[in-house]
């Protein structure tokens, strides 16, 4: 009687691999989270109701949000820019030009902020020429949106640029030879193919820029009602021991947050969906 052997896995080990992977995504990941809604459920829905509509949790909800999306809109089309231009053309200065993109990764959050708020105050390089045409940077939602800006633009950068880097020159050329101008064939030979990668650094650039607090807690100004955003808002709660009031906040924008990329990730499966039949 023949005994079937087992058919050797592509992945040697994948049992163990799997396990492994499982076990540290819950330990990192999922343990602390759950361990958010754990503490807010010692909440009664009016107290949790009343912690997460107070007028103040509704500002910072505001401009958290409102920040994070325009500044990685800005990151999303200005990182393409730069990325099309680090890959596409060679000058004096590219690799310092390259490294620099990195600079935000590097630099510690409470650097950049200071750094930041010294260049953009009335009296920094930046803000004293703003000033007289009454543009006010530093502490107001503008330096908000200025450094979650500062923070996001290397993930769109490194993002879009592979893609650029492996994508075949010779569909340009065809576009052009049957006729396509520039912003033809930009728009239906190029961007198609940037696309997922564009709306992936753009979910980063986001991501990150909802959690953000060391580079916009020293820009804001952190002016209640103005200013303030919800992390800051969260370590305050925290500082007067309302451990459940912060939690509560905390899973408010968790969810928002996952809601948001769930969207934006089922947008990139469909859009490769669609190209794949």
């Amino acid at each position: 009687m023949a005994v079937a052997l087992k058919k050797p896995s592509i992945l040697p080990g994948f049992g163990l691999s799997l396990g492994f992977a499982l076990l540290y995504l819950s330990l990192i990941v999922l343990i602390p989270l759950a361990g958010i809604f754990l503490k807010t459920a010692t909440l009664t829905w009016e107290q949790f109701w009343a912690a997460i509509t107070d007028p103040r949790v509704l500002a910072s909800y505001r401009l958290t949000f409102g920040a994070s999306l325009v500044g990685a809109l800005i990151n999303a089309v200005c990182g393409l820019l730069v990325a099309w231009v680090l890959v596409r053309y060679s000058f004096p200065g590219k690799q310092l030009v390259d490294a620099l993109v990195d600079l935000p990764f590097a630099l510690p959050t409470a650097v950049a902020g200071i750094t930041l708020t010294s260049l953009c105050a009335s009296e920094g390089w930046i803000g004293r020429y703003l000033e007289p045409f009454g543009v006010k940077v530093a502490f107001t939602p503008l330096g908000v949106l200025v450094a979650l800006t500062f923070i996001g633009l290397p993930f769109v950068v490194r993002t879009v640029q592979p893609v650029l880097q492996d994508m075949d020159a010779e569909m340009e050329e065809a576009a052009a030879a049957l006729g396509a101008d520039r912003r033809q064939t930009f728009g239906w030979v190029i961007l198609p193919e940037l696309w997922p990668a564009l709306l992936t650094g753009f979910t980063l650039a986001f991501a990150r820029a909802l959690g953000e607090y060391g580079s916009v807690v020293f820009i804001s100004g952190n002016m209640p009602m103005r200013t303030e955003i919800t992390t800051l808002l969260i370590i305050t709660k925290l500082e007067q021991y309302d451990y459940a009031g912060a939690t509560a906040i905390a899973a408010v924008m968790l969810v928002a947050s996952f809601v948001l990329l769930l969207v934006i990730n089922l947008l990139q499966w469909w859009h490769r969906h669609r190209h794949e039949v």
